[in-house]
């Protein structure tokens, strides 16, 4: 998880992760970000983020993306 906090910190900081659960609801990551998120976790956690798992719900909070990483790597 701390990886990842570090990740969305890089990409958009000034925000805190830990505790924020509306990041696509109010606005504070944009498309760009979700791009980003998308192609920095891929190569981090060797995984594949499918379109159809790119949704608010997923990608909201870290605790979400982080669930969504571990999903992932299961797979």
């Amino acid at each position: 998880m701390d990886e990842l906090l570090q990740i969305l910190d890089e990409i958009h900081g000034g925000v805190d992760y830990e505790n924020c659960t509306t990041l696509i609801d109010d606005g504070i990551l944009d498309s760009f970000d979700i791009i980003s998120i998308i192609t920095e976790v891929s190569s981090a956690f060797d995984v594949q983020i499918p379109a159809n798992e790119i949704v608010p719900d997923n990608f909201n909070s870290a605790a979400a993306l982080w669930k969504l990483i571990e999903r992932l790597e299961d797979e």
